[in-house]
């Protein structure tokens, strides 16, 4: 009787749960898709209709579509639901008001938040209701009992509070500064197609990728100058491209970078050439008319013929080894010890621990500019450095601690790491889209560059904006603004690091040196993941 009775209970409990989870997925089931057709309202907001709505995300974020234009991304929230916002429609009249009257102008900041929080305050009413609503027929048509249908509507509303309750609890404001661009150019046909297309065509392309760069900067730089990061006058603003490899399409990238942002200086941490032969040395000329500072470090792509050329343009300064103060910024720069634009040179030994010892070995030179330096007669002097900028991460890793930022580039990845020294890495992607190699894959590579912001007292990085522009013959750009979240970080060393005897203190080697080679990873032979960088496609 017992084991009957064991048996029993333990088949009712089996029963019970078995409804509650059916109940409960049913709920869910429902309160989706109450969500997915109902949660949506047009609102008032300032001058404009605004829609909302409210759809099922695996990330939470908030969108704001302006077409044709593209979209502005947030990361507002952790919830699994997004937040879509378009522009219905503007009333011309009441934009012109704003305009003439100054007074409807100082208004308007809080008219616009008290017209969002309303329009939101009934998007989650409306999602309630249309929750609960869809959670009650999914249980009547699973269960077809009104009992059980009820408490499926009483699940649903409770996933729309839970949801509610993630989202404001987990509200990020600082995303508001942060705001990623994705836009279309559209309206105009393809213009690159077959091989032949690209040959007749590709000047016109080059124009269109500048006008299409130039008025996406101007759209950004204009929606993106917030209370919590508006750059001053004198902030300065440099320009960080790297492994062009003799592709003409990234000087039509820098030059409108350059202009739309106001940029003060452009690093370039190498490969601007392919295969440093002297018949490249024509694509350097472009350095001359770009009208600002261009600092530049050796490529394993670039020979010393190569940088001899860069030497040469005006606005040019080459650094292996050395420092230099450019807009107030001390600037140090290593070239790259390689010279391997064929991948099948190989080399013996462990290339990756000779690279971290040319760091370390040339961090001894270096220190910060907030520390103070050594009062011993026999301490040599040291090199204040706000910047290094070299072609390879790993020579960079060998820095850490001895300066607040190293610029990187080489595996035409977009990347950034704050290393537990205090120093930032920043790794750029190829503003050349990785040259002809960036057609070896189903996509192009896409093309990027970064803006950088400096404190003109501090010289310390503040916030940098990424951009990421199509590959050859797509039509699309990104923008995506950070805010250093410590500006004023203390930099120092994890550990003592003592330079390897093999290392040099020098930028590189001597030209015997550098002929020697080495293996370093080629374009084609890195996964189209780090290769495609934080570009995509809308």
């Amino acid at each position: 009787m017992r084991a009957f009775a064991r048996k029993t209970v333990g088949s009712r409990i089996a029963r019970v749960s078995a409804r509650v989870l059916a109940v409960v997925l049913a709920a869910v089931i429902g309160g989706w898709l109450g969500m997915a057709f109902g949660a949506k309202v047009d609102t008032p907001v300032g001058p404009a209709d605004i829609g909302m709505s409210l759809t099922p995300s695996w990330s939470g974020e908030s969108v704001i579509d302006v077409r044709p234009l593209g979209t502005l991304s947030f990361d507002t929230h952790n919830g699994p639901v997004r937040l879509d916002l378009t522009i219905e429609a503007v009333h011309p009249d009441v934009a012109e008001e704003i305009l003439k009257n100054p007074r409807w102008a100082d208004r308007l900041p809080a008219t616009i938040e008290a017209d969002v929080i309303s329009g939101l305050r009934s998007l989650a009413v409306r999602a309630a209701l249309f929750a609960v609503a869809a959670g009650f027929l999914t249980g009547l048509v699973a269960f077809r009992r009104l009992s059980r249908a009820a408490w499926t509507a009483a699940g649903s509303l409770a996933m729309v509070v839970v949801l509610g309750g993630v989202s404001a609890l987990t509200f990020n404001p600082r995303s508001i500064a942060e705001p990623r661009y994705t836009g279309l150019l559209t309206g105009v046909p393809s213009l690159v197609g077959s091989a032949q297309s690209i040959v007749t065509k590709f000047s016109e392309y080059r124009g269109q990728l500048a006008k299409l760069v130039t008025n996406v900067s101007q759209l950004y730089e204009a929606g993106s100058n917030l209370p919590i990061f508006d750059p001053d006058p004198g902030t300065i603003r440099v320009l960080h491209v790297s492994d062009l490899h003799i592709n003409p399409l990234g000087w039509n990238v820098i030059k409108s970078l350059k202009d739309q942002f106001k940029v003060d200086l452009i690093i370039d941490t190498g490969d601007i050439s392919d295969h440093g032969t002297k018949a490249e040395n024509e694509y350097v000329k472009e350095i001359g008319s770009l009208g600002v500072p261009y600092v530049y470090v050796r490529g394993n792509h670039d020979s010393v013929t190569t940088q001899r050329a860069v030497e040469k343009q005006k606005n040019a300064i080459v650094l292996d080894g050395a420092a230099a103060t450019v807009k107030g910024l001390s600037i140090y720069g290593i070239g790259d010890p390689r010279f391997t634009p064929d991948k099948s040179v190989q080399v013996e030994g462990d290339e990756s621990q000779s690279l971290l010892d040319l760091g370390r070995a040339n961090a001894a030179k270096l220190t910060p500019r907030e520390l103070p330096r050594s009062a011993a007669t026999s301490a040599p002097e040291k090199t204040v450095a706000d910047i290094v900028a070299v072609h390879d991460p790993t020579v960079g890793r060998g820095l850490s601690g001895y300066v607040p930022l190293v610029l990187s580039g080489h595996v035409h990845a977009r990347s950034t790491e704050l290393l537990p020294s205090g120093t930032r890495l920043m790794i750029q992607g190829s503003t050349g889209g990785a040259g002809l190699r960036g057609l070896e894959h189903d996509e192009p590579t896409p093309l990027t560059a970064s803006v950088l912001y400096f404190g003109k007292k501090s010289h310390r990085l503040e916030a940098w904006d990424d951009i990421t522009v199509g590959g050859l013959g797509e039509q699309w750009i990104q923008c995506e603004r950070h805010i250093e979240p410590n500006p004023g970080r203390r930099i120092s060393p994890e550990s003592p690091q003592a330079p390897s005897p093999t290392a040099t203190g020098s930028g590189s080697p001597s030209p015997s040196a550098l002929a020697s080679g080495a293996n370093v990873p080629y374009a084609s032979e890195v996964s189209d993941g780090r290769r495609h960088g934080t570009g995509r496609k809308p």
